[in-house]
């Protein structure tokens, strides 16, 4: 008998396939039209302990003016009674520092250094940073590119490595109707350009009839229209082995005048789970280490 995996993959968008020929071979995104940039980026960490404990660890990289804002959340594996630390840039003294506190019966220590960071778009570092959350004498999470040396010597000691994963990525922007960014879906797999657009017709003018269009790696994978009446929908997407499932809610930005927001969702899944919207209980489903990996995008009218 075959797997629900092999069934559903059957009938998923390739996207090797969606290479072939066809409009889905053409660029996806004009030279003309420039994608929004992101105001606030939540990266969301699975971490195990050697204890066989587990905690969730909140990344969020916010703009503060001209400025960059980062805020670190710790919560149990339930989510529940999170303990906040909130590091302003805007400060300078607080670009590089430390911070001792206790969280989920835990002693928590957040080390971070953004003297020497670099930034594309947004407000998330792309290199010469680092972040570093050990807890209870074990190195909890470390993001960024500075090398190991320079994080030992701020730490003074080498520590045992607890095993992390990021399990959510949210995305929030404002502007123009592109949405740009990059995602890796799977261990193995590599990190994807991922665009969404919609708008009126393939040249980005306004219509009767919006049109949404879904690109990875620079083409087009599929396309709806009539969004008006298809506000909300999902389609499955097979990509580096992996069935994701893509799912948008359209409805506010429509029919809400000035609070309007769309929500992109893009989440691995397994064969056999059938839930769609239904992030935190993907995020407690009674197997941790396959809890997979969500992308979600907030397009909002106005910025907040």
């Amino acid at each position: 008998m075959r797997s629900i995996a092999t069934c559903y993959s059957e009938h998923a968008i390739k996207v090797s396939d969606s290479y072939c020929s066809g409009p889905s071979s053409r660029a996806c995104l004009s030279p003309t039209l420039t994608p929004s940039m992101p105001s606030a980026i939540t990266c969301l960490y699975k971490v195990k302990l050697c204890s066989q404990k587990t905690l969730l660890i909140t990344l969020t990289w916010g703009n503060k003016l001209i400025n960059q804002g980062l805020t670190i959340t710790l919560g149990d594996n339930n989510i529940s009674s999170p303990s906040k630390f909130t590091q302003d840039s805007h400060h300078p003294r607080k670009i590089k520092g430390t911070k001792l506190f206790q969280s989920c019966n835990s002693k928590i220590e957040a080390f971070w250094d953004l003297s020497t960071a670099s930034y594309e778009t947004g407000p998330e570092p792309t290199s010469g940073f680092y972040v570093v959350v050990v807890v209870d004498s074990e190195l909890g999470l470390v993001v960024g590119d500075k090398d190991e040396d320079a994080i030992l010597k701020t730490l003074k000691t080498k520590l045992s490595m607890a095993k992390s994963s990021l399990v959510s990525r949210s995305e929030h922007f404002s502007g123009n109707t592109i949405y740009s960014t990059k995602a890796q879906f799977c261990d193995t797999g590599v990190a994807h350009d991922i665009l969404v657009k919609f708008s009126g017709d393939e040249d980005g003018s306004k219509t009767a009839s919006p049109v949404l269009s879904v690109c990875i790696d620079n083409k087009k994978i599929f396309q709806v229209k009539r969004l008006k009446w298809n506000f909300r929908g999902n389609q499955t997407i097979f990509l580096d082995g992996v069935l994701i499932d893509l799912m948008w809610d359209l409805h506010d930005w429509f029919f809400k005048e000035a609070s309007g927001v769309a929500i992109f969702m893009f989440r691995t899944r397994s064969g056999l789970d059938s839930r769609l919207w239904l992030e935190e209980k993907y995020l407690e489903q009674k197997d941790q280490d396959k809890a997979g990996f969500s992308l979600l995008i907030y397009a909002f009218k106005n910025p907040g």
